[in-house]
């Protein structure tokens, strides 16, 4: 009996062991599926490999902030991406919900969903870390986690973004090279910031200074804090140049037609500005490149959420995977601004114009997406 009970005893360990190691993603080798559209963020970047489910899946959207248009375009694009017919039928359930800026809320969503049952979470962290209880938890019941966007300081999940660091350095670059151009080598640049607390404007704003710090100066680099918002950010433009005076550049990370309706409502000339992919914003430079309004264009696509959720369905069917996909920067400059191609004269100002991923098969059109609600789906 003893012997037995030792037996027993031994295998029941040898099984929780082997549950325990077999608990979320196995660590591959590569090359993953599909690299066209999930691309290894670098060479250095590992594979991971869930065990393979059956469709359809349980998916949520678990957003933060929805204070801006950004986030509100973002959920309207998720909820159109799971209609699209490519993936309606792979999805059984889909929820959205927006927890606020309160870190706790989110990660208390995030572990409701996986108690739930829920095959697949897709979020915008709140905080790039604190997430390590959720992760195991997820890993515990084999379910898919994929930040975007602002994205977690960890390589334990997967995750897709696009470079935020290089963006900063482009849009610093930009403003640097035209400055040059005229002539100008030192004087006051406005940085407008994001949403304090993420990695987003964090990293965007190490690219930004490490570019201006490089080149040329003395720069005064005043800062602002815009939650990449179009009204916050026109009311701190228009504090700072009514504190500073005059400005040479603008590099803002979002809220892009507020910090032209403020150097409108100023009378600030028109200076080379740096910015995101906001409809308004794309207009604005088309019309007044010439009288100075030199301006470059980065787009965080808000369509991110429908590649990190055609991430999540690929893992979910057992493909391998890179734990960093990199989603290319879409780039436009005065030079290259075409009305009906990468701007619209008859969609709204505050539309971000990059949705379409060609290499994902993922193009979302912009009525489908404004067709939707940004209210959550509980």
């Amino acid at each position: 009996m003893k012997a037995l009970l030792r037996c027993t005893t031994a295998l029941a360990g040898l099984a929780l062991s082997a549950q325990i190691a077999l608990a979320g993603p196995e660590t591959v080798s590569g090359p993953g599926v599909n690299p066209e559209c999930f691309k290894p963020w670098s060479a250095e970047t590992k594979f991971f490999k869930w065990e393979a489910k059956k469709a359809p899946f349980r998916i949520a959207v678990v957003n933060g902030f929805v204070g801006n248009t950004w986030r509100i375009q973002m959920i309207k694009t998720a909820k159109a991406y799971a209609e699209d017919p490519a993936v309606k039928d792979k999805i059984a359930e889909f929820k959205v919900v927006s927890t606020g800026t309160d870190a706790p809320a989110q990660l208390g969503a995030i572990e409701d969903f996986i108690n739930q049952g829920f095959d697949a979470i897709v979020t915008i962290a709140v905080s790039p870390d604190g997430f390590d209880r959720v992760i195991r938890l997820a890993d515990k019941n084999n379910v898919v986690i994929v930040p975007f966007d602002n994205v977690l300081d960890t390589d334990k999940v997967m995750q897709v973004n696009e470079d935020q660091l290089a963006m900063g350095r482009m849009w610093a670059q930009f403003v640097i090279d035209e400055l040059k151009a005229k002539g100008v080598t030192s004087g006051k640049i406005l940085e407008v910031r994001g949403l304090p607390g993420n990695s987003v404007d964090r990293d965007r704003s190490i690219g930004i200074n490490e570019v201006l710090a490089a080149n040329g100066g003395p720069w005064d680099i005043v800062q602002v804090v815009g939650n990449w918002d179009d009204g916050t950010t026109q009311k701190v433009v228009a504090d700072a140049i009514a504190v500073h005076g005059q400005f040479e550049a603008v590099v803002g990370q979002g809220g892009s037609n507020g910090v032209i309706q403020a150097l409108k409502d100023a009378g600030h000339p028109w200076v080379p500005v740096a910015g995101e992919s906001e409809n308004g914003y794309r207009k604005a430079v088309a019309q007044y490149s010439a009288d100075g309004l030199k301006g470059i264009s980065i787009g965080q696509s808000p369509g991110l959420v429908a590649v990190a959720m055609k991430a999540a369905i690929s893992a979910m069917e057992g493909n391998v995977m890179p734990q960093l996909i990199s989603v290319p920067l879409p780039v436009a400059t005065y030079k290259d601004l075409k009305d009906g191609q990468n701007y619209w004269s008859d969609l709204p100002d505050n539309f971000f114009t990059v949705n379409e991923f060609p290499p994902c098969g993922v193009n979302i059109s912009g009525p489908a997406i404004m067709s939707q609600s940004e209210a959550d789906v509980k």
